[in-house]
């Protein structure tokens, strides 16, 4: 027997009539009418909307003996994936959590809490967001519906055996096109200048200037870091990009890999040295080149040798830029060793901390060859590696 569209009877041994006889005692608990519910994409998020037709709080429904679901179902035929469902705080929380099934022939698995963001605009209505990937799910369009059941003697069931109450909203699963989300940009908040991260969260943020380059090639330093699971922000120079990767196949596997891509202008001059325009044209060729190889806008900029003035700055916020500069410098463009750029790194880092590397420019083997030492002494300090629009709590921008 296949869990399909009209079995979410595996699930509730079937839809049950929540009725009784007219004069026979009296009148049967019935599962939390839905009002509204909708399922939709936002960016790498699913987001849940739920409005029932009286208030409810999630830490009551077990003990009141009800259940508000999200059921995720196959495209092709409704058949249920998994379902979602709706529980109290965790102790000594207040925010409402997600618990996650899948679900086979024999019914709903075991239920684990996902991470999800969730909140409230009202006493009848939730909001939550959750990435696909948290409940067993691809980026690939899916049915849903929602079930609301209550589970207390009383209801007359329309299968034997049964003791649940059931119904579904909408009637018949509705389609979401879930598609794999594409960065187009990002959002910067706060200061124009900024040299450091938050000093209360224990992050940090590795950064490489100067790329695409050859020595080593680019995708040396992507590759291992991804085999280091280390994400980083990298600030290109735009004339580097058609000649070092045309088709910009390196910078969308950056982005693909969850790192972030930086504006370091189109041929690294010192900008102090120019005009406002001659400033903006350098900013503004550089971010058009990297929007023309990924489809990606850049919200960070770099200036060559963290030479800046008033100017520079404000050209660079008119497009839509945070400057950024660094608190740990290893020198590494100095080339004094492997060892030295480890031990540099290691004894400047702290919370919040930006490192400056670089990536291209000259040979940077050193630097390349110091990340397995660096990375894990940082792990072992407890840092947590962050890209710079985490780090600054920058809004992505997806399609």
């Amino acid at each position: 027997m296949r869990i399909v569209r009209g079995v979410v009877a595996v699930l509730v041994a079937t839809l049950l009539v929540c009725a009784g006889a007219a004069g026979a005692g009296p009148v049967p608990a019935q599962p939390l009418a839905v009002q509204a519910a909708s399922l939709t994409q936002d960016g790498q998020d699913l987001v849940w909307q739920v409005e029932l037709g009286q208030s409810f709080s999630p830490g009551a429904l077990g003990r009141d003996h009800d259940s508000v679901c999200l059921l995720l179902e196959r495209a092709a035929n409704g058949s249920v994936l998994s379902q979602v469902c709706l529980a109290g705080p965790q102790r000594g929380k207040r925010s409402p959590r997600l618990l996650y099934s899948p679900i086979t022939h024999a019914g709903p698995g075991p239920a684990v809490a996902i991470a999800a963001t969730v909140t409230r605009s009202s006493v009848r209505e939730l909001t939550a967001s959750f990435l696909p990937s948290s409940v067993g799910l691809e980026y690939r369009p899916l049915r849903w519906q929602l079930m609301s059941t209550v589970s207390v003697p009383g209801c007359t069931p329309a299968a034997p055996g049964s003791t649940t109450c059931a119904t579904l909203f909408p009637t018949k699963p509705t389609l979401v096109a879930v598609h794999t989300p594409r960065l187009v940009g990002c959002v910067p908040a706060g200061p124009e200048w900024v040299f450091t991260g938050p000093r209360k969260v224990h992050d940090i943020a590795l950064t490489f200037d100067d790329g695409p380059w050859y020595e080593p090639p680019t995708p040396d330093f992507i590759n291992e870091l991804q085999r280091l699971h280390v994400p980083a922000t990298f600030f290109e120079i735009g004339e580097h990009i058609p000649t070092y990767d045309p088709h910009g196949t390196m910078e969308r596997e950056m982005l693909a890999d969850g790192d972030m891509i930086g504006d370091h202008t189109w041929s690294h001059p010192d900008l102090v040295g120019l005009s406002a325009a001659e400033q903006r044209d350098q900013i503004s060729e550089a971010a058009a080149e990297i929007k023309k190889v990924t489809g990606f806008e850049p919200c960070l900029f770099r200036a060559p040798d963290g030479a800046v003035d008033r100017s520079v700055l404000s050209e660079a916020k008119s497009l839509g830029m945070t400057t950024i500069q660094w608190d740990i410098d290893p020198r590494d463009w100095a080339l004094p060793g492997e060892g030295e750029i480890i031990d540099n790194v290691l004894a400047n880092a702290h919370n919040g901390g930006i490192i400056e590397e670089h990536f291209g420019g000259g040979p940077r083997y050193e630097t390349l060859d110091a990340l397995p030492a660096e990375v894990a002494g940082l792990r072992a300090r407890g840092y947590q590696f962050v890209t710079l629009t985490q780090m600054l709590g920058y809004k992505l921008v997806y399609r």
